[in-house]
């Protein structure tokens, strides 16, 4: 049999689909690129932002209408079908199982019965989150491997802790035999994921772990398994320890680089948002990070427009991010979700204003990563072949320590390697390098 997959939204997403892949290989199913050939329709969702939804809604619509010419089963599963599971049948008629993050794990049974043509009628949701046992998309050098899942924290405005749960850290051996398993799979690359990965904590009788714990095994059996890179995602500033800081600085298996979720410059806001630090709290952090790892590059998510925002808030971001110098940011204006605290504020911003903020935080950021971009060059950095240059066959596109893009000439045959390499030019928002030998 046959299945198509679209994925939407974070990178858990892409884990999580992965993994539905894993299952569907396992029995033998092909992957295909156009529902003509597909028995099985998967799209994935996200819920973040109404954005995101907006766009599944259209996924959905397509899909449905086409199964008045060709008949295959419509699964949608992530976030999005989390929170609107009850109504999207409803809305969607074409739909014919909804998918909760939390029946994930009856996926197989799912398959049992559409290759026995058999209707499900419920699908068993189990009372916590339960990882898969393996995460790699079949012949990919670069992996996802989520650690822990859900968020406690309840940020006024977020939408995940209702659609992903409570945290729940992922046991520390199971971790170690998803990495060792990549050691045959020539997987260079390996993301550590989490709604909010530095609250990990795993406790039994023989482990007490926090996240810096975590990492400084994960080296080790990283090293084991024949991986080279190590990252991680997403960082809440309150939760970043000093020990955590500690063990990147000394094992050079960590990227240079941490994604830090600031969301905003202003302390009035930051506490309406129920972040849990100020913006001094976040330059302290940022100093303590940049100070004990030298070369390091900060990026961060950015929200414009929360309820409440007035232009000596906005000013005070604008101010923040001057202060930092993010080498890049994902950028947004506040969308209400149904279902969080922000969404009843009455002092919600005029979407043209939230607008008009939005492009001069864009601008801004523009200004800083070029400006960071040329005061880079010269440096030599390490990078991992990601892909073929677009622009041209004769170069490869690569990621650095440091999270930024590079080109530079060499053949396909270098593709999923590491290179090292002189940073000679800008151009967009990509590096022209030239490899170091």
């Amino acid at each position: 049999m046959n299945y198509l997959i679209e994925t939407y939204g974070c990178q858990m997403n892409k884990a999580e689909s992965s993994a539905l892949e894993t299952t569907l290989a396992d029995r033998g199913w092909s992957r295909v690129n156009d529902y003509v050939q597909a028995d099985v329709v998967l799209i994935n969702t996200c819920s973040v932002r109404i954005t995101a939804e907006n766009r599944a809604w259209g996924r959905i619509a397509h899909y449905a209408a086409l199964k008045k010419q060709k008949s295959f089963v419509l699964i949608v599963t992530g976030c999005m079908a989390e929170r609107l599971h009850d109504s999207m049948r409803e809305k969607a008629p074409g739909v014919d199982y909804v998918l909760g993050n939390f029946q994930k794990s009856s996926f197989g049974v799912l398959l049992d019965a559409i290759e026995a043509g058999i209707r499900l009628e419920t699908i068993e949701e189990t009372p916590e989150y339960i990882f898969a046992p393996s995460h790699l998309e079949p012949g990919a050098f670069t992996a996802f491997v989520p650690i822990m899942h859900g968020c406690n924290n309840f940020c006024t405005y977020c939408i995940v802790p209702y659609v992903r749960g409570r945290e729940i850290s992922r046991d520390p051996d199971a971790i170690d035999a998803e990495l060792a398993s990549f050691a045959e799979a020539g997987v260079r690359e390996v993301t550590l994921l989490g709604q909010n990965v530095n609250s990990y904590h795993w406790t039994d009788s023989e482990d007490d772990l926090d996240f810096s714990k975590l990492l400084a095994r994960v080296a080790k059996t990283a090293r084991s398994a024949g991986i080279s890179r190590l990252r991680f995602v997403s960082s809440h500033p309150k939760d970043l320890s000093n020990d955590t800081i500690r063990v990147m600085a000394a094992d050079d298996i960590f990227a240079r680089h941490i994604h830090l979720c600031v969301q905003h410059g202003s302390d009035r806001i930051l506490a309406a948002m129920n972040r849990g630090y100020t913006s001094d709290d976040y330059r302290n952090l940022a100093d303590r990070i940049r100070t004990s790892i030298p070369g390091v590059t900060l990026s961060t998510d950015i929200l414009v427009g929360f309820p409440g925002e007035t232009e000596e808030d906005i000013d005070a971001t604008l101010e923040l991010m001057r202060t930092i110098g993010f080498a890049y940011a994902f950028m947004y204006y506040y969308n209400p979700r149904e279902g969080t605290p922000a969404a009843t504020y009455a002092d919600q911003v005029p979407e043209r204003v939230k607008k008009e903020r939005l492009a001069r935080v864009i601008a801004l950021q523009r200004q800083i990563t070029r400006d960071m971009m040329r005061g880079m060059l010269g440096a030599t950095v390490d990078v991992l072949v990601e892909d073929v240059s677009k622009k041209s066959p004769e170069e490869v596109l690569a990621r650095s320590d440091q999270d930024m893009m590079v080109v530079f000439n060499a053949g396909p045959e270098r593709v999923g390697s590491f290179a090292r390499v002189r940073l000679v030019s800008v151009r967009g928002n990509t590096f022209k390098a030239e490899e170091v030998f």
